[in-house]
Formats: structure tokens, sequence, C-alpha cells
């Protein structure tokens, strides 16, 4: 019997080596590794700075930061006593981690009905009509990552009333955004021609 459970061990480690196992990690620290391993982001990424104007690294370094370039994301549950479960802290879902009310308003505008947040063709698209609304509504440029993801959180209302600035964690989390875009700006002008 420990002869048959030894051989059925070495042959389920054997084919998770050669099956999944030879597949290079992706490094999310790094913009070219991130593109390389997932190359239809790259095509996401492409099609929103053609049609709305975002920069490749903005749009990249906003998703780490939201979801961690994690498709089916949630926001944390919330706790009564640190047992009961209240339902999560938002609607936000997916790459981009939009609210519902705020995807409703996406595709009815866009005309895109089957959208999906779980999608980073969609998400993208998404983060480009936000920025740019927002460019339009406060003068955000679409290359500052900082401000753009400022009001991205906060919405355009809150970030023109200035409601970030009581929210020191919040500023230093767009602080962040503003050096990883920074970070992978300069290493994609080493793996993609612009």
């Amino acid at each position: 019997m420990g002869t048959i459970l030894r051989t059925l061990l070495i042959i389920c480690f054997v084919s998770s080596c050669s099956f999944g196992g030879l597949r290079k990690p992706i490094d999310y620290d790094n913009a070219c590794s991130i593109l390389a391993g997932k190359r239809h982001y790259y095509r996401a990424f492409k099609n929103t700075n053609q049609k709305w104007g975002v920069p490749i690294h903005v749009q990249m370094a906003v998703i780490y930061y939201e979801s961690s370039f994690q498709n089916r994301a949630k926001t944390p549950m919330r706790y009564f006593l640190g047992i009961i479960p209240l339902g999560r802290e938002s609607s936000a879902f997916g790459y981009a981690q939009a609210l519902d009310g705020t995807w409703a308003d996406y595709k009815k505008s866009t005309g895109r009905s089957i959208a999906r947040r779980s999608s980073i063709r969609d998400s993208a698209d998404f983060m480009g009509w936000y920025m740019t609304k927002t460019r339009k509504l406060t003068g955000v440029s679409l290359s500052d990552a900082k401000n753009q993801y400022l009001a991205y959180h906060e919405g355009q209302v809150g970030y023109k009333k200035g409601s970030y600035k009581r929210k020191q964690w919040l500023v230093r989390k767009a602080n962040n955004v503003q050096n990883r875009s920074l970070n992978y700006k300069r290493q994609l002008s080493s793996c993609i021609r612009t």
C-alpha cells in the first residue's frame, strides 16, 4: 500500500512540474514582465491610450493599486464585533474597482452594454473614460497619476472639494501610485515602442 501511495505522489509531483510549473511568474513591480506575461494587457492598455489618451504607465499603476491585477478583486468584508459579516465595504469590483453606479454610467455613456469589470479591456476603457471626464471637470492632466488617482478614489466632486486633504493615508497612496507610474514609464521605454 505504501508503494502505491508513494508512486501516486511522485506522479502528481512530476505532472505539476511539467504542466504548470514551467511558466515564469509575473513580477508586478516590472511593467515589462507584466506585459510579457499577459500580452492581452498590452492591447487593452494601448487601445485605451489611443482612444482616450491615458498613458499606459498611468493605467497600469492605478490598476496595480486598485486590484493588484486581479480580475475579480473585491473590497474587504466588514464585520460586526469582528465575527458577524455585514457585507463588503463597497460595490467596487474587478481590475478597475469600479462601483456599480459608476460602471452603469460608463456603460450607458459609451453604449458598451455588455462590458464586464472582470475584463482587462473593459476595465482599461472604463479608466480612460473616467480619467478623461476627470480632466474635463477638474483640469487634471491624463499623465498626472497622483491627482488622477485622488479623483478616481474620491470622485470628481470630492476631488474638487479637496476631500482627500483630510485623508493622509490616501495622499500617501496617491504618491505611491505616482512613483509606480514613473517606474513603469521608465521600464516600458525599454520594452515597447511608442
